[in-house]
C-alpha cells in the first residue's frame, strides 16, 4: 500500500488540521455516490479513507511514524529468539531505548525463546468527517445512518419520506402507495393504529450503500390529509349534517356519511342547530383497540323560497 501521506498529498510534517482538510477534500471528490460512472472513484475513496485511518488521529499517526504499524494500519511484529533478539544478534529494543522508551513487549526476560509479540492499537474511524460531509443530506440526522461503520465505511443510509393518507385509509388500515424521492413506488399496509405525524420504518427500503450494496431503511412520516367533511378531535371525528326544518321540528331519519359508508340516524324532534348525534365506534382506531366515535352536528337548513313557511312566520310574528 502507498504511504498515507502520499495518498493524502500532505507532507509528513503537516499539522493534524491539514491532514483532516486533505481527507475531506478527497472524500468529497471521490465519493462513489458523486461519481457513479467512475469505477476508479471507489478505489480512490477507499485509499484515502484507509490513509486517514492511519494518520488522521495523532496517537495512531505517531505509531505509524515510529514504524509500529504499517500503511495498512496493521501492527508490525516479528519473532525474537533468545536474549539477543533479531538476526545477527541485533538488539530488537535498541530503537526504543534510543528514544527513551520502555520495552514494548513487557518484562519477558533474557531467556524468552521463540515467542511472538504483537503490538495492539485502538481502532479509529472518520465519524466526524463523514458526519460533516454526508450527515447534512436528506433531513434530520436522527433519521439517518450515514455514519461510518467498520473501517470507516458508511453504513447504508436511511431514506426519509412523507406520505399523505386519507382518513378513510386510516380508519380501515388500508394498503396505500408510498412514492419515494428516487421515484420508487411501494405498496404499504398501514398499521391498525397510526397517528398524524407518526414515523414508520420500512426495513431495507432506504438508500443503497455503494460499498456493500445493502439498503438502509425508509423512514416514512404519515400525514393525515385534510378532509372536506370531517374534522379530527383526538380519535373522534366531527361532521356537520344539514337537516330540513320540518325534520328538526318533528324528528325523523337523517343520512350521515361515515368513513366506511352512509348510515341512517334517528333525529329527535325539536333538534336545534349544533346538537351532536353520537355514532359510537365510527371514528379513528384507538391504540387499545376499537375506534373512537363520530359526532354528527345538526345544521338546520331552511327551505329557500317557501312561501307557506314565510306566511306562517309572518302570522306568528303577528
Amino acid at each position: 500500500m502507498r504511504d498515507p501521506y502520499d495518498v493524502l498529498g500532505v507532507a509528513k510534517s503537516a499539522p493534524q488540521k491539514d491532514i483532516k482538510a486533505a481527507f475531506r477534500k478527497l472524500a468529497k471528490k471521490y465519493h462513489p455516490d458523486r461519481n457513479p460512472d467512475d469505477p476508479k472513484a471507489k478505489e480512490r475513496f477507499n485509499e484515502a479513507n484507509q490513509a486517514y485511518e492511519v494518520v488522521g488521529e495523532e496517537a495512531r499517526r505517531k505509531q505509524f511514524d515510529r514504524g509500529e504499524i504499517g500503511p495498512d494500519g496493521k501492527p508490525r511484529f516479528q519473532e525474537f529468539a533468545g536474549g539477543q533478539g533479531g538476526p545477527g544478534g541485533a538488539d530488537p529494543f535498541a530503537a526504543f531505548r534510543q528514544r527513551g522508551g520502555a520495552n514494548p513487549f513487557g518484562n519477558q526476560g533474557a531467556g524468552g525463546q521463540g515467542r511472538r509479540f504483537e503490538f495492539r492499537s485502538e481502532g479509529m474511524d472518520a465519524a466526524d468527517i463523514f458526519s460533516e460531509i454526508f450527515g447534512q443530506q436528506g433531513g434530520p440526522a436522527a433519521g439517518r445512518r450515514a455514519g461510518p461503520g467498520m473501517g470507516g465505511v458508511p453504513q447504508p443510509p436511511d431514506l426519509e419520506a412523507s406520505m399523505t393518507v386519507s382518513l378513510e385509509d386510516v380508519v380501515t388500515a388500508a394498503k396505500v402507495t408510498a412514492q419515494f424521492p428516487d421515484g420508487r413506488k411501494l405498496a404499504v399496509k398501514l398499521p391498525a393504529y397510526v397517528e398524524d405525524g407518526q414515523v414508520i420504518r420500512l426495513k431495507g427500503q432506504g438508500e443503497q450503500s455503494p460499498f456493500s450494496g445493502e439498503r438502509g431503511d425508509a423512514l416514512v412520516t404519515i400525514r393525515f390529509a385534510s378532509h372536506p367533511l370531517y374534522r379530527v378531535e383526538g380519535r373522534d371525528l366531527l361532521i356537520d349534517v344539514p337537516v330540513p326544518l320540518e325534520d328538526a321540528v318533528l324528528g325523523g331519519k337523517v343520512a350521515v356519511e361515515t368513513p366506511i359508508g352512509k348510515v341512517s340516524v334517528t333525529l329527535p324532534a325539536w333538534s336545534n342547530s349544533g346538537r351532536a348525534l353520537k355514532l359510537k365506534g365510527r371514528g379513528l382506531p384507538l391504540k387499545t383497540g376499537g375506534h373512537g366515535d363520530l359526532y354528527a352536528r345538526v345544521q338546520i337548513a331552511l327551505p329557500q323560497g317557501d312561501r307557506e313557511l314565510e306566511a306562517l312566520m309572518q302570522k306568528r310574528r303577528g
